[in-house]
């Protein structure tokens, strides 16, 4: 699936950076065909993140300030990662806290794509280029990969839209009308949606998530 090189632009710009939000929405297809439904539970992380999709019902990329730990936009908006991180904090891995530990201790590790002197609790986490720097240093990182099947229910993918955009979301364990392809749950222009969109941009990451393992290097700080 393609989507017109003019309406990228428009799309998940607080995924990268924090700017207007976008001023046209891009259909999208999901498939919800009942054939494509897995017959066992879906993995938590999945659940979670589909457990936004009809409450989060709008991209909203504006800067706000948020509560330490813990903090979150209103419950009816975000963008790209806040699908990440709320599926995230439900597995009990808050990435406000996780992201801003590691930023304060290791600044010059992450991307100087903001021009920050110092940390911000309110937007790091909320930053596609931190988040794939964090998963990299939490050793989840995955080869990319052309191959639908190499993608697994849970993994995290991160995009370039083109033009310095980038965007993030999670496999589902549903799969397209072809059965070809993971569904993708992600928010990119209409608050949280589940669509055939794994192949339609260029994949730059692929995580796979160990929070067991996480959780323990981080009882051990």
């Amino acid at each position: 699936m393609r989507i017109a090189a003019p309406l990228l632009a428009l799309l998940a710009a607080a995924c990268s950076q924090s700017s207007a939000p976008p001023a046209q929405r891009v259909e999208t297809r999901a498939w919800p065909a009942p054939a494509a439904q897995p017959a066992a539970p879906s993995p938590p992380l999945v659940a979670a993140a589909r457990a936004q999709v009809g409450v989060v019902r709008r991209y909203d990329p504006a800067y706000v300030q948020l509560d330490y730990p813990g903090g979150d936009v209103a419950p009816d908006r975000g963008v790209c990662t806040d699908v990440v991180i709320r599926a995230l904090r439900v597995q009990g891995l808050d990435l406000q806290r996780q992201v801003h530990e590691d930023m304060r201790a290791n600044f010059a590790a992450y991307p100087s794509l903001w021009r920050a002197s110092s940390t911000d609790r309110s937007i790091d986490h909320r930053r596609v280029p931190n988040l794939r720097r964090w998963f990299e240093r939490q050793g989840w990182s995955l080869p990319v990969s052309a191959q639908a099947g190499d993608y697994r229910a849970g993994d995290v993918v991160t995009w370039n839209l083109g033009r310095g955009q980038t965007h993030i979301g999670i496999v589902s364990d549903r799969r397209s009308w072809d059965r070809q392809r993971p569904l993708v749950l992600h928010n990119i222009a209409r608050g949280t949606q589940e669509e055939d969109v794994l192949f339609a941009y260029e994949i730059t990451g692929r995580y796979r998530p160990q929070l067991a393992a996480t959780a323990t290097a981080t009882a051990s700080r």
